[in-house]
């Protein structure tokens, strides 16, 4: 229970804009939409992914495999936080070898779920490149991590809580920061 204020961020509006702006930023670096894949992070990762799929085959005029990599089994701080139940991992049927994945995720901070992404992928093939899509960067980063697309940069202080409400798994679009 929170304490503290809430302030929003992010309306739904906002979050169309930054997910518009990065399909278009990861089709410009991927020189069109051949050869890529993208793969969320369950569970709002997954729901950004179909979105920029779905933005990606809007403009392109090609549908882009979407699938959706679970990285709980792989996290380094199971022992310090209560186990998530573990998300069904789901590779588009062309696999990843040889081809531009972007991971997709909702909040960037200390970067450890993307190290146990890149761990996951590791198990699952190889591909040529792996690049990383984020809806909001907050910093604080404990690994050496930079996020390719960011929807948006968001200062925040250690104590605060980043919270990414998305309407298919929360009935809600917005982004808020709380104190």
């Amino acid at each position: 229970m929170s304490t503290g204020t809430t302030r929003t961020v992010m309306h739904d509006a906002d979050i169309a804009r930054a997910l518009t702006r990065i399909s278009h930023e990861i089709l410009e670096s991927n020189k069109g939409p051949q050869d890529l894949v993208l793969l969320g992070i369950p569970t709002r990762g997954v729901t950004l992914a179909n979105r920029i799929g779905g933005l990606l085959a809007d403009i392109a005029g090609v549908g882009v495999p979407v699938g959706a990599l679970d990285v709980t089994m792989y996290r380094d701080d199971l022992h310090r936080n209560p186990t998530r139940t573990p998300q069904p991992t789901q590779i588009p049927a062309g696999g990843i070898d040889g081809k531009t994945v972007v991971l997709v995720d909702d909040v960037l901070f200390s970067g450890r779920s993307i190290r146990a992404a890149l761990d996951a992928l590791n198990d699952i093939g190889r591909p040529a490149a792996v690049r990383l899509a984020i809806l909001v960067d907050r910093g604080h980063r404990e690994l050496p991590i930079r996020p390719d697309f960011v929807g948006k940069n968001l200062p925040s202080a250690r104590s605060e809580r980043v919270n990414v409400h998305l309407a298919e798994v929360d009935g809600i679009e917005e982004v808020t920061i709380e104190s």
